[in-house]
């Protein structure tokens, strides 16, 4: 396994040690001792609370890579950001809103797969189930690193991953195993932004549409010095309220992941 492989991984499990270890770890003058070699940390009974303070808040610094790159965060902020410009509602909803709600749509599709990261991964490290040759760090790593993968790979074209491994030299995969966490993330990145444009274009179609209606009635009606994006505003809200836009899109982008 690489080098960023194993990075990776070890910030997705330790942020899940260090969230637990948290609230349960020794912050005595006891504990304290056990801070005395970072490297001894790898084993499950060493993480104090101190130790896993500083875990977490490493990890925090790595978290808005991770979930951009790895999740369905990017898809879905895409996609929103592509409906309030279709929309010209200037800043309706707020660059906060979209992103909480990404935020939160990605968490829910996200679910089953660090579901399984937990169960697969942070609980046999926490009872000690794993002991290849006395690191079990490296085992757990191993164990979470499937579900992400596999969640990736789902989503990646085949030719998005074929061209980075042919920009980067490698031979061809015979299993995915093969391929490189490296080589995947920008790949399953790319898939994404295609996905999203593609779903931005369909957005666009019948907002466009009430535009070139506005505007060719005012011309007709002689009124070219009013703005048709005055006119076609409150019809394309009214539009999207009438079809339940918000219900429709949001479910769309969920399913879309499934």
């Amino acid at each position: 396994m690489k080098w960023i492989d194993k990075a990776f991984l070890a910030a997705v499990l330790l942020l899940l040690i260090g969230g637990a270890a948290a609230g349960q770890g020794d912050a005595g003058p006891e504990g304290l001792d056990l801070l005395d070699s970072v490297e001894e940390a790898v084993q499950p009974q060493r993480i104090t609370g101190t130790l896993a303070l500083l875990i977490l808040l490493t990890v925090l610094s790595l978290a808005p890579a991770i979930l951009v790159m790895t999740t369905s965060f990017t898809r879905i902020v895409v996609v929103l950001g592509f409906l309030r410009q279709a929309m010209a509602t200037q800043q309706s909803p707020p660059a906060q809103v979209i992103v909480g709600l990404s935020l939160f749509l990605t968490f829910f599709v996200m679910t089953p797969t660090y579901q399984r990261v937990y169960s697969e991964a942070y609980v046999p490290y926490r009872n000690g189930v794993f002991d290849a040759e006395d690191q079990p760090l490296a085992a757990a790593r191993d164990a979470a690193l499937g579900p992400i993968r596999e969640f990736m790979f789902k989503q990646t074209r085949p030719k998005d991953l074929a061209a980075l491994l042919r920009i980067s030299g490698q031979e061809r995969p015979n299993t995915p195993d093969d391929v490189a966490t490296v080589t995947l993330i920008p790949a399953f990145v790319v898939s994404e932004l295609r996905k999203a444009f593609i779903i931005g274009f369909l957005i666009y179609i019948p907002f466009l549409m009430i535009d070139m209606v506005v505007a060719s009635t005012l011309m007709s009606m002689g009124m070219m010095m009013l703005p048709p994006v005055f006119v076609s505003l409150p019809f394309k809200i009214v539009m999207f309220v009438l079809a339940d836009g918000w219900n429709l899109l949001v479910v769309s982008l969920v399913e879309s992941f499934q």
